[in-house]
């Protein structure tokens, strides 16, 4: 790759002028020579490895969607969700959160709404709002699943009135034919995909998007902080929907994704944890094998995954966003494997500051589409990069 021949060839700069600073310092002392060389080695190679990683994120153009400053009646624009329609316009919704930024169990006004973008992000249209109940219900964490076979897309919410029934989570979604343009009224499926004695579990389906496996059946996450993460779909395009009564345990707002040999595999924020946990299931869910991806640290954020078909490798590669930090929200990174998760390139830095939840797409002519929050939750922007960009 060639971001690690640059490196290479920063290490090779680097020895010559310390042979360079040998001479000039002249330097007898064969403990202290070595010890003070290796040590201004690693310091030069993180230089030139910080030079080289602060030039990959000067290369993004970062566009701003929603920024709270739009508009003064609203607190906060959060939780970020993107997809490409059937069409290949783009739909970048987002939560809402008028009187404040908190989240769906303590605000009484959360809509959802959206922007389009008709030419690969380069422009959008104005917000749109898609979800919009009266003052004292609120509608959060939005997420998206498109259905290449009818063509439809999935808007998912969490619902919750917080005047008559306050902690207690419904489960909607509304779905539009035309890519985008117009969208049908609230579907509750609440009923078809609560556990049994839940109603008034902490619980939430995760927002940013799900997926759809190659014979057509939908599938996404359900958390339940008390019981677990359960995958919920539907084996008839939205028809009717179901849920896997078989819990991952740790695991919060989860990505699932289907593998080339037909796994599933699931990839969940743990709380305190630093790291990813990694569900797979070889049986569509009928029993699980978790573990700790010690190459994936997290400092227990939202992410976002997805498979990304490669014609020229003729093989799936996976792309993973996520802040690599295991204690601060920050530093939003990509990181793709060659193999199936089992293992990582090093992280690609998209933002180096302050960021949050993130959410990708694979645009329509192939370049990878990201939507995230960034600078304590002020901002929500979009960037793109190809796939070449990211393999350098």
């Amino acid at each position: 790759m060639k971001a690690f021949m640059n490196i290479n060839l920063i290490s090779k700069n680097y020895i010559n002028q310390f042979k360079h600073l040998e001479t000039q310092l002249n330097i007898k002392n064969t403990k202290i020579k070595g010890s003070t060389l290796l040590r201004l080695f690693f310091l030069f190679m993180a230089i030139g490895y910080l030079s080289w990683e602060a030039s990959a994120q000067d290369s993004l153009q970062l566009q701003s969607l929603f920024k709270t400053e739009q508009d003064q009646e609203v607190a906060c624009y959060r939780i970020p969700a993107l997809t490409t329609a059937p069409n290949g316009d783009l739909i970048a919704a987002i939560d809402e959160r008028v009187p404040s930024c908190g989240d769906l169990k303590w605000n009484k006004n959360i809509n959802i709404v959206i922007r389009r973008s008709t030419d690969n992000g380069k422009t959008w249209l104005p917000i749109e709002t898609v979800v919009d109940y009266p003052l004292g219900q609120s509608a959060s964490d939005p997420s998206l699943i498109v259905d290449r076979d009818t063509k439809s897309i999935f808007l998912f919410f969490n619902f919750m009135d917080l005047d008559k029934e306050k902690d207690v989570y419904y489960f909607k979604y509304i779905k539009s034919t035309d890519n985008g343009k117009t969208w049908s009224g609230p579907v509750d499926i609440t009923e078809q995909i609560s556990l049994p004695n839940s109603r008034k579990d902490f619980q939430f389906i995760t927002s940013g998007r799900g997926v759809q496996t190659k014979n057509g059946r939908l599938l996404h996450t359900l958390v339940n902080l008390d019981k677990g993460v359960f995958i919920f779909g539907s084996k008839d395009h939205g028809k009717t929907w179901f849920v896997n009564e078989n819990p991952l345990s740790p695991g919060d707002e989860s990505k699932i994704i289907e593998l080339k040999n037909g796994d599933w595999m699931v990839n969940s924020r743990v709380n305190k944890a630093g790291y990813r946990y990694i569900h797979t299931s070889s049986n569509q869910g009928k029993s699980w094998e978790t573990y700790i991806d010690s190459s994936l640290i997290d400092p227990a954020c939202n992410a976002s995954l997805l498979v990304y078909p490669d014609k020229k490798a003729k093989t799936d590669l996976l792309i993973f966003s996520n802040l690599d930090s295991q204690e601060k929200r920050q530093h939003l990174t990509i990181k793709i494997s060659k193999d199936h998760g089992k293992t990582w390139s090093q992280p690609k830095t998209i933002y180096k500051g302050a960021a949050a939840y993130s959410s990708l797409t694979i645009l329509k002519n192939g370049d990878i589409g990201l939507f995230f929050e960034k600078d304590d939750y002020t901002d929500n922007v979009f960037t793109y990069f190809s796939l070449d960009w990211l393999l350098q």
